[in-house]
């Protein structure tokens, strides 16, 4: 009779459907008296209380949790811990507008979660976690920051953990700068810190730190004041600081280090051959070598002496410096054996290509699809077909970094229209990304479903699609043919919907949903989710099918929201992020290890 009183009310003169338009997530047992123009039925309602009742306290409902929040889209959700809370912004924040937040609204989240961890140690692991394993940039160096006002210990031990280049030396002294996080200068504590970083850093690791600006290394240096430790450093720092010569006395500009000086040649030639040679015997980052470079040999020259994540990261420069039209002619042979390689008898699109596709290279330095993902998304008509084939090979060769889970799996991949937004915030016009959340999510789960073949992908928004998943695709193609469905509002309990009704007799150790979790569409039972329902449905049913197992559930979320549609349970883990760190989190829980989000991050040694 609970759906008769429920049918009955869709057919309200003014359609405000029950619990949903009326005021989203209030408990079905309330939810009649929070729109006074259906009042009139009350009459009806009364005469049906008792059998309601009965459907409402059954036992099999009594034990789902009642949902704690509404989510940023006015659904019911769950509220995350204070550290989880602050962990999942952490592994997902950028301080980029995003489709339910804008920038100011994350640090407001920020703050207010830190000023309720009073756990010094658990920031500073925080922080670590965020940028050696979440490979964030604006989150650890805010909790640096931060951590910079409580505990100075802790800041030193953990700052060269966190400022690793000179882009997060530059974003840390921004932040100090901005007085967002109670300081507007570098206290005598952060002053020795970067004091100490500019002493030890390598002279390659100082030339990079000096692209950029607002601020520049020259603001950073006035500032922090390093004193250096012999006349190398004495010039250098003078040379950085664009100081006149005289101003480094003692030292001269034969105290240089050699790569600057060779840096200084390289902007002083006149001809492509000069600078092609002395790129062949100048390890630098390319960026500095850029904005002087005279012209195609030059930069073929610089594509020789990248790395393959550099090489990944900028297809689209070189392709509009005519690099991929320079074959293998004499300056590039006498660059090869300069730099102690065999002449190289191919052009440089197959130069690039092998570089790519190097499957050491690749397993060693731990790459995540997502990289090649992002460069397959962004390359521009010209790219040689060998550079584009080479990124479906290394994507395969980087999924084979995807653990092997214990069984198959439903995997749900939401594609709503919230999804669509930029993975890493809107940065403005020509910054924003054009990876997006949907992307991301498409990704994680060809990438699951590469090493774990039996099992389903469901795409959904408020309808579960259907997709037939070829084995010859690779996994980039399927990611995108994947992020081409839906676009509609959001539902998350459909994948375990649809596999409790369409693949009733199939076996699953669990399900991993991939979502921004702001399900706003469907009700539980009990005052639950929607999701956290079906997914009592879903354990039923496999323990029907098989009564020794235990399913597992796993929500990946990838955008900086602090509540989630299943609170954390020993069957239920959240964990968020978008990078190689969530499988290994992933993987253990769903093998039977207990850890979680937060106990990662908490075993971050210090």
């Amino acid at each position: 009779m609970g759906s008769s009183v429920h049918n009955f009310v869709e057919f309200l003169p003014n359609k405000k459907r029950l619990g949903t338009d009326c005021r989203p997530g209030l408990h079905q047992g309330d939810r009649f008296e929070s729109c006074p123009s259906q009042r009139f039925v009350g009459s009806f309602l009364e005469r049906e209380i008792t059998i309601a009742n009965k459907s409402l306290f059954t036992s099999a409902t009594a034990k789902l949790p009642r949902a704690t929040t509404l989510n940023e889209a006015g659904g019911r959700a769950y509220g995350l811990s204070p550290k989880h809370a602050l962990a999942q912004l952490a592994a997902t924040g950028t301080f980029n507008g995003v489709f339910y937040a804008n920038a100011q609204t994350q640090l407001a989240s920020i703050r207010d979660l830190i000023n309720r961890i009073d756990d010094n140690r658990f920031l500073a692991q925080l922080a670590v976690y965020s940028r050696q394993r979440a490979y964030m940039k604006d989150m650890p160096a805010a909790l640096l920051v931060e951590l910079s006002t409580r505990d100075n210990e802790l800041l030193h031990q953990i700052f060269d953990r966190v400022v690793d280049n000179g882009r997060m030396l530059r974003t840390v002294f921004q932040m100090v700068r901005s007085g967002q996080f109670g300081r507007t200068g570098l206290s005598s504590s952060l002053k020795r810190a970067f004091q100490r970083w500019f002493n030890e850093a390598s002279v390659q690791k100082l030339l990079s730190a000096s692209i950029g600006n607002d601020p520049s290394l020259r603001d950073i240096l006035r500032m922090a004041r390093p004193k250096p430790q012999d006349n190398m450093r004495r010039a250098l720092f003078g040379w950085l600081a664009s100081k006149d010569v005289a101003k480094w006395a003692p030292a001269t500009g034969a105290d240089l280090p050699r790569e600057v000086q060779a840096l200084v040649a390289y902007r002083n030639a006149k001809t492509q051959q000069e600078q092609a040679a002395i790129v062949a015997d100048l390890p630098v980052r390319w960026d500095l070598l850029a904005d002087a470079a005279l012209g195609p040999a030059t930069w073929a020259a610089i594509a020789r002496q990248m790395g393959p994540q550099a090489l990944r990261m900028n297809l689209n420069t070189l392709q509009r410096h005519g690099v991929f039209d320079q074959k293998n002619d004499g300056v590039i042979a006498r660059i090869s054996q300069a730099i102690g390689l065999q002449p190289y008898q191919k052009n440089m699109g197959e130069f690039v290509a092998d570089k790519l596709y190097d499957v050491e290279a690749i397993l060693r330095s731990r790459q995540f699809p997502y990289q090649f993902m992002a460069a397959y998304m962004n390359v521009k008509p010209g790219i040689p077909t060998a550079v584009i084939t080479a990124l479906h090979s290394a994507a395969e060769v980087a999924c084979g970094q995807i653990p092997v889970l214990p069984g198959p799996i439903v995997i749900g991949l939401d594609v709503s229209g919230s999804m669509k937004q930029a993975a890493t915030g809107n940065r403005g016009r020509g910054a924003t990304s054009k990876m997006r959340c949907v992307d991301v999510a498409a990704l994680f789960a060809s990438a699951i479903l590469r090493n774990n073949p039996q099992s389903v992908v469901i795409p959904f928004d408020t309808r579960a699609y259907q997709v037939n998943v070829s084995p010859g695709d690779s996994v980039l193609r399927l990611a995108n043919r994947l992020a081409q469905f839906g676009g509609g509002g959001t539902k998350c309990s459909l994948p375990l919907e649809t596999a409790n009704s369409m693949y009733a007799e199939r076996k699953f150790a669990g399900a991993i949903i991939v979502s921004d979790n702001q399900s706003w569409k469907g009700l539980g039972h009990n005052g639950s989710t929607a999701t956290m329902t079906h997914w009592e449905q879903f354990v039923a049913n496999q323990k029907r099918l098989d009564s020794t197992v235990t399913p597992k559930l796993v929500c990946i979320d990838i955008q900086p929201y602090t509540n989630t549609q299943v609170p954390d349970r020993h069957d239920i883990l959240n964990v968020g992020g978008f990078s190689d760190a969530v499988f290994k989190v992933v993987s253990s829980f769903l093998a039977g290890d207990g850890s979680r989000f937060v106990d990662e991050v908490a075993a971050i040694e210090l």
